[in-house]
């Protein structure tokens, strides 16, 4: 999506603001869990990216405290969100093109070398996942009536969970999911009460104390397992209709002053950040000698300077760098849609 912010505007916590290329507006509550997503994530890579070995997790340690309440957390928010990108881009081009679907493939098939590189640095990482599961799961899936996808969604995620423990393989219902929110209009009708967040944090807290205390009961081996997998999506929905009910707040212009420039930077911090936490952990030498309160204050230090860098950038930019060339390579040389005579 691409489209601009109006952090200080007045109205309800979601607002969809027109760009000015005349693209499908913006919904700045995305932006924000976007950043949100993003801040846990650098918490959650910094760890392995940097080499730190750390201890077993237990609630002694704050491996223990990261694993229950930030690993298999967040990464879901991405996935969800990349899947409601996916519609609302395929909507967009829609209006730009005769042969939206054309767009969005090259759109997915630039993320394959991005992913592949990133790789290099990041083994593991999300994007060339996201690149081969939106090929094959989300661009034939528009073409399948929305209720077939819901479907989809509804029996891939439980079944993922049991057979796969997570990790991963939870991809594909994430993104069938929030390609389903987009194309029955839940998307559009966020922020507009506070009535329907609510009833789902209660169900989600409700799901995720026991989730918990079961991850809990072995957390040492519960990395990817029934019971991580159970306690990070309920913990992840818990999260997201959070933020959704504070959008709703006077908290909403501070909310959005955090997390939006890193949401609208999303790829590009994404990015950027491991390079920098592979070359921290070196320094420090963290593979031998290294403490959690380093690690972790380094996360922080990221991620306050990718929001400066974010914040300065997009005054001069609607997008970031890496932003604005995924989406010149998307459409270089695109048709743009004759008009009817």
């Amino acid at each position: 999506m691409n489209n601009d912010v109006a952090a200080s505007a007045p109205g309800p916590a979601i607002i969809a603001v027109q760009p000015a290329d005349g693209g499908r507006s913006r919904i700045p509550a995305l932006d924000v869990l976007r950043g949100f997503a993003l801040c846990g994530i650098a918490f959650v890579n910094i760890e392995g990216v940097g080499h730190f070995p750390g201890a077993l997790p237990s609630l002694d340690n704050p491996g223990g405290w990261l694993q229950l309440l930030v690993q298999q957390r967040f990464f879901p928010i991405f996935s969800l969100l990349f899947g409601m990108g996916f519609s609302l881009f395929l909507a967009s081009a829609a209006q730009r093109t005769a042969h939206p679907r054309v767009i969005l493939l090259r759109r997915l098939a630039l993320l394959l070398p991005l992913g592949f590189l990133h790789q290099q640095l990041h083994p593991g990482e999300a994007l060339l996942f996201y690149a081969v599961f939106g090929l094959l799961v989300l661009l034939p899936s528009s073409w399948l009536p929305r209720w077939v996808v819901a479907l989809g969604a509804a029996v891939l995620l439980p079944t993922t969970v049991l057979l796969a423990g997570g990790g991963w393989a939870l991809i594909p219902a994430l993104f069938l999911l929030g390609s389903a929110l987009v194309r029955y209009g839940v998307v559009d009708r966020l922020g507009t009460s506070t009535r329907g967040p609510a009833v789902l944090l209660t169900c989600f807290a409700a799901a995720a104390v026991p989730a918990l205390v079961w991850q809990g009961g072995d957390l040492a081996d519960s990395n990817f397992s029934t019971s991580s997998a159970v306690a990070g999506l309920a913990l992840a929905g818990t999260y997201v209709t959070a933020v959704l009910i504070l959008l709703r707040t006077p908290l909403r212009q501070t909310l959005q002053m955090v997390f939006v420039p890193l949401g609208r930077m999303a790829l590009t911090n994404y990015v950027a950040a491991t390079p920098v936490m592979v070359l921290a952990g070196s320094a420090l030498d963290w593979t031998h000698d290294g403490s959690w309160t380093q690690v972790l204050l380094v996360a922080a230090a990221i991620l306050v300077v990718q929001w400066v860098l974010s914040t300065l950038w997009l005054r001069r930019f609607r997008q970031g760098p890496l932003e604005r060339l995924w989406r010149w390579a998307t459409w270089a040389g695109a048709r743009p849609l004759q008009p009817r005579h």
